[in-house]
């Protein structure tokens, strides 16, 4: 397993809604946490890079609804 580090910038505030799909995010094999920087305007991701490429991880998030820039 390799374990990568991403940080994806947030188009807008987050939602009740939009917190809903970042925990249906952990269930997707290779997606290791996803969580909200402290900030609000970022989501960062750990994933294995031996399952998901960068390209797969920004689609995962984007057919979850997750609001990326």
């Amino acid at each position: 397993m390799t374990k990568v580090q991403l940080s994806f910038k947030l188009s807008r505030p987050l939602e009740e809604a939009d917190f809903r799909q970042i925990a249906r995010v952990h269930s997707v094999f290779g997606i290791l946490a996803a969580r909200v920087v402290s900030s609000g305007d970022e989501l960062f991701v750990e994933y294995d890079a031996s399952r998901l490429t960068p390209k797969e991880v920004q689609g995962t998030l984007a057919e979850h609804g997750i609001p990326l820039r």
